[in-house]
């Protein structure tokens, strides 16, 4: 009977679709949770970020432009970064500046590397 055993095959074809199928939403719910949890991880950074720069705020200036002190929006991460490095070890003078920065975590000091970095793109955009 050949057309009893193309009618199992045809079943056998359905169930393979139906488990990809399953498999694929599955694989979609997995990343809708990893992109959510990313967005929720990236916005509390950029909370904390806004936060820990309000100190900066003090004396810098977050328009971009220099007057008197160093303009910090637009520096990328690394450079941030290795510059409150210099200034928390003492390898780079300045005693207000030491005194911020030793008064942060090496990850405080990432997190608002990155928020000055994308602030500075923010404002190239304009």
């Amino acid at each position: 009977m050949p057309g009893g055993s193309t009618a199992v095959s045809a079943t056998a074809g359905h169930r393979q679709s139906a488990l990809s199928l399953h498999q694929i939403l599955a694989l979609l719910m997995v990343a809708s949770l990893v992109v959510s949890v990313a967005k929720r991880s990236f916005a509390a950074d950029n909370d904390q970020g806004a936060q820990l720069a309000a100190t900066c705020a003090a004396c810098h200036r977050f328009d971009g432009h220099n007057r008197g002190m160093p303009s910090i929006v637009g520096l990328s991460e690394e450079q941030l970064v290795t510059v409150m490095r210099a200034f928390k070890s003492g390898e780079r003078s300045g005693p207000i500046m030491r005194t911020m920065a030793r008064s942060l975590s090496n990850e405080e000091i990432a997190i608002l590397a990155r928020y000055f970095a994308a602030r500075g793109k923010e404002t190239q955009g304009r």
